[in-house]
């Protein structure tokens, strides 16, 4: 075991390429090191914790370390990787008792994810506000939001004790202000409007969920509205104020009074542990890849929110962190280091958010200045179509928005949004996308129908034949 397979981060592509590896080469040495606690956990549950639909932080673990360990797998956690000696292949670590340690490798791949964009104002340090890309601001947001004669403590052995605690013990808040109106702003009005919260949602641009577009940016606003959430939009946050715990948002709309906040801005890749290293980063700060996920340098791979890329849509490298993106290229990497190669493949940008009872999802490349700017001339339509039969009970309004290149007819992107199974329709159009079909080819599909279901026509149907007819008019 002279040639061992080293892997930094242990969530998801780290934790998949490991796995796969060790699958596939049982007798290859496999070592994860994670500097935290927590391994392979749901991002993305972590609103439906704090709601209140997730009973347990446990729950969102897809692997226990006791799990992964039962795989072979060498987990280390609570182990930073500091730095990379490339030339003498080695991975220099600190231990949990702050001593320096190498580790060769033979293989090395980088999976650190991101970090939470903190914003160019301050306050993002005082006492109840918060990021939320970590299950420990999770924990301390429901401990918050809780009554201290309600909290039970504790229920697992990775968490931030002391910092739970302190929010434990503190009496829940009565207003909270949302600082960004993308996918965490969004999933997280509607975890603190269950907690009867009084909600201000800030937002730089004019609309909710920009990557969505206006179609679904409006249908979320409205709904939100008619939650009683009070939007800001067009609004720059310029500093959480307060003296130790936060009392206010300043924004160039005047001052409003909080005692909690949740700043939702983005994130931003973690690549900080390959400076030095000659790993190339992309346009977008991310680590540049191959189609194996191979970086710059000889046997360094990178995946997960670290990494780029490749567009279905433009076939430029892109920076797009999600879930399965991760999950599916540090199971090809696995597969390529066990020694059958296997392509990370393309990404769409698919993307699906849930604003109450609307579903919405995206696609491709829906901005006009964006697919110019890759070469395209777009056109778009935008429908409203039932999601069943008409006569047939449940059917609600379903909005597509498609785009489409003029000259060619390829399909660059849509959206959708709704309250009846619209998210979910989001992947006949991503399918559409990886296939490089054309608006008529799309609007040929065979899709499934049946009353309970679908109308005849189902709403991506009806886009693709309303936007086919403009691109031939």
């Amino acid at each position: 075991m002279s040639d061992p397979f080293v892997v930094v981060g242990g969530d998801a592509a780290g934790l998949s390429a490991a796995s796969k590896c060790k699958r596939e080469d049982p007798d290859r040495e496999v070592i994860v090191f994670e500097k935290d606690t927590w391994v392979s956990f749901a991002h993305c549950g972590m609103p439906y914790y704090i709601k209140g639909e997730v009973e347990s932080q446990t729950d969102m673990l897809s692997l226990s370390p006791e799990e992964i360990e039962e795989r072979g797998i060498d987990l280390r956690r609570q182990y930073e990787v500091t730095g990379v000696n490339t030339e003498e292949q080695y991975v220099t670590y600190s231990t949990r008792v702050g001593k320096t340690v190498r580790q060769t490798y033979g293989d090395l791949l980088i999976a650190t994810g991101a970090r939470a964009s903190t914003g160019p104002f301050d306050g993002i340090d005082l006492d109840g506000a918060f990021t939320l890309h970590h299950m420990n601001s999770a924990a301390a947001i429901r401990a918050y939001l809780t009554d201290p004669a309600e909290n039970h403590g504790i229920d697992n052995e990775f968490v931030d004790k002391s910092l739970v605690e302190k929010y434990a013990e503190m009496r829940p808040p009565e207003t909270v202000a949302i600082v960004g109106g993308g996918y965490v702003g969004v999933e997280m009005a509607e975890a603190f409007h269950v907690h009867d919260l009084d909600i201000h949602l800030f937002q730089r641009s004019e609309q909710v969920l920009p990557p969505f577009g206006e179609a679904v940016g409006a249908a979320v606003g409205d709904r939100l509205e008619a939650k009683g959430i009070t939007l800001h939009l067009g609004t720059e946050v310029e500093n959480l104020s307060g003296t130790g715990h936060i009392d206010a948002v300043v924004a160039d709309d005047g001052r409003t009074p909080v005692d909690c906040a949740l700043v939702g801005i983005g994130i931003e890749p973690n690549t900080g542990v390959v400076d030095g290293t000659g790993v190339i980063l992309g346009e977008s700060g991310a680590i540049a890849i191959d189609d194996f996920g191979q970086t710059s340098v000889d046997r360094i791979f990178a995946a997960g929110d670290c990494a780029e890329m490749r567009h279905a849509v433009t076939g430029d490298y892109d920076w797009v962190p999600l879930g399965l993106t991760a999950n599916r290229a540090g199971r090809a990497i696995g597969q390529t280091i066990a020694g059958d190669p296997e392509p990370i493949g393309d990404i769409a940008g698919t993307a699906v958010v849930k604003a109450f009872e609307l579903e919405c999802g995206r696609a491709g490349i829906l901005d006009h200045e964006r697919a110019r700017e890759a070469g395209f001339d777009p056109v778009s339509e935008t429908i409203t179509a039932g999601s069943r039969s008409g006569y047939y009970p449940g059917s609600k309004e379903t909005t597509v928005h498609l785009t489409a290149d003029r000259e060619t007819g390829q399909v660059l992107g849509g959206s959708i949004v709704g309250e009846d199974r619209a998210a979910i329709r989001i992947d006949t159009l991503s399918t559409a996308l990886e296939a490089n079909m054309t608006v008529a080819e799309l609007e040929r599909l065979d899709l499934a129908y049946a009353p309970p279901f679908s109308p005849v026509w189902d709403p991506i149907l009806v886009a693709a034949k309303v936007l086919r007819g403009t691109l031939e008019a």
